[in-house]
């Protein structure tokens, strides 16, 4: 017998196994924490992305960054996903959700090196995280759709930092008359809310419009440029002949025939026409495509005409104004129409929008940001999203938290208090949970200025004599009560921070084999060097 070695698998597959793929995986997740760690608090840095065709992104959003910075390697991609969760979740909070994540995987390496087994730390982890969830939910408060005050310091708190933070106070109002116009049986659907930009003016200007703004123009310069009373109809087909599916050819053998072709399809399209203004309808939203001789007869009705209006725009158009889209134009009746007092073209910058104004109670409405470059409009954009999710999620769960570190300070105390109830090692695991939790409190410490060891010390200090809402006011540099301070969190951004973190820190710690192919004949692993961590 000769020992003949035994391929499993082709020459292009990399493996990592052992403790060399956990150290790998937890590497890549600590360097994404470190990225956008420098991101966090009021007094938190921003970033320059630059793509490869050299757009430019100035933020200090992270999943935006993130998401903007094309990260391969396999461990990092799923601290990536953890940050879009929590942004289609809650809408905010990314940054604390990887920063979490990253700190458990980072303790969960002292205890490998202690030779405590993963499986054990991940338990130890998992009974953490439900204990910080009811510890959580015990010390919340409790708000309602009437504590105006309160959810326009929520609002606020999310903006502060960001690069609307001059005009903090303007948008708070802004978002709570949105979120409250829009709200339906308690109910609040983020996507009533159309964000729509304008370049041009400063950040100030942004306004609330009580209906929708469109960024499209009249099809045609003959149409009126303001429509009062407006009577809007909603079609999503195309005001033009239908074209045959199949390629189709017509004979026609003498010039009265083609006349009468020629003719019939005028008639179609009068038609059309006609009985549009026969609805009494003066204003035509289109999803599709309108005819140059449709554009004419309607201009000549004084009827305004927008074409392509995506379908998103066309669902928020009949909540703002009370319309039907109707998909058949023998269904258009008076009925079926939308009612808006002013409907017109507005001149902003290079662009031509129209404006949809003064409807009777909408359920649907704009917020319209002016801004003096695209960047700065994109960033206040960001802002904005993070303060309606931040209100809409505190108006769901009808509890906050105190922030400015606060809460992490007072989870780890407790959660610490709960450790020593445990026996066994998993004791040591939940010990490092409560310690990852601090670490939120330290980076906003540091990127504040703040010694990072004195101002935690402090912290816990105030939190063991019993003020459990004692937290960093970043904006005087000063260790107070942040509820005083009006600096409030929703329930819900760290809830689920918590519960992502946990998850996929446990998830990766489980890891012990990477096996992938390369793609290509050279063995080496697209984005995961053998032992690197580069990403």
């Amino acid at each position: 017998m000769t020992d003949k070695p035994v391929v499993l698998m082709p020459e292009d597959i990399q493996r990592i196994m052992g403790k060399d793929a956990q150290r790998n995986n937890i590497l890549a997740a600590k360097m994404v924490a470190e990225v956008v760690k420098t991101t966090l608090g009021p007094k938190g840095m921003d970033k320059m992305l630059v793509s490869p065709t050299n757009e430019i992104i100035v933020t200090n959003d992270g999943v935006t960054i993130l998401d903007e910075m094309q990260i391969e390697h396999p461990a990092a991609k799923m601290m990536v996903e953890i940050a879009k969760t929590q942004e289609s979740e809650v809408g905010d909070g990314t940054t604390t959700a990887v920063m979490i994540a990253g700190k458990l995987l980072e303790n969960a390496e002292k205890l490998l090196d202690k030779k405590i087994h993963p499986t054990v730390i991940t338990k130890g982890y998992r009974i953490a995280a439900e204990k910080t969830q009811e510890i959580l939910q015990e010390i919340s408060l409790k708000i309602t759709p009437d504590n105006e005050e309160v959810l326009k310091q929520i609002a606020m708190t999310a903006m502060t930092g960001k690069g609307a933070e001059g005009s903090k106070e303007k948008f708070a109002e802004i978002i709570l008359k949105a979120v409250k116009q829009i709200q339906t049986n308690g109910k609040v659907n983020l996507k009533d809310i159309k964000i729509e930009k304008s370049r041009g003016d400063g950040i100030n200007d942004t306004e609330l419009i009580s209906g929708i703004v469109l960024d499209k123009e009249k099809v045609s310069v003959d149409m009126p440029i303001v429509v009062h009373d407006a009577k809007i109809a909603l079609v999503d087909f195309a005001l033009e002949l239908k074209n045959p599916e199949i390629d189709t050819k017509i004979s026609v053998s003498s010039p009265d025939q083609l006349q009468s072709f020629i003719y019939q399809e005028e008639k179609e399209i009068k038609d059309l026409v006609e009985k549009i203004k026969m609805s009494g309808a003066n204003v035509v939203f289109c999803q599709k495509g309108i005819d140059d001789f449709a554009q004419y007869l309607l201009s000549k009705e004084e009827i305004y005409a927008c074409r392509r209006v995506a379908k998103s725009d066309m669902e928020k158009i009949s909540k703002a104004t009370g319309g039907k889209i109707v998909s058949n134009l023998s269904e258009l009746t008076p009925f079926e129409l939308g009612d808006a007092r002013i409907v017109d073209e507005v001149e902003s910058g290079d662009d031509n929008l129209t404006y949809i104004r003064g409807c009777q109670n909408p359920k649907a409405v704009t917020i319209l940001i002016h801004g003096g470059t695209e960047h700065v409009i994109d960033e206040v954009e960001r802002a904005l999203q993070d303060g309606l999710g931040d209100v809409i999620c505190s108006l769901k769960s009808g509890l906050v938290v105190p922030g400015g570190g606060a809460i992490e300070i007072e989870l780890s105390k407790r959660l610490r208090e709960f450790g020593q109830t445990l026996s066994g090692r998993e004791q040591l695991a939940v010990e490092e949970f409560a310690s990852a939790l601090e670490f939120i409190p330290i980076t906003l410490a540091e990127n504040a200025g703040m010694d990072p060891i004195d101002t935690l010390t402090e912290l816990k200090s105030r939190h063991d004599s019993g003020e459990r809402n004692a937290g960093l006011n970043l904006l005087d540099n000063k260790i107070e009560n942040v509820l005083e301070a009006k600096i409030i969190e929703p329930y819900q951004i760290k809830s689920q921070a918590i519960h992502s973190a946990s998850e996929v820190a446990t998830m990766i710690l489980r890891i012990d084999d990477v096996i992938a192919s390369s793609g290509n004949n050279k063995g080496q692993m697209r984005g995961m060097p053998p032992m690197g961590g580069e990403f």
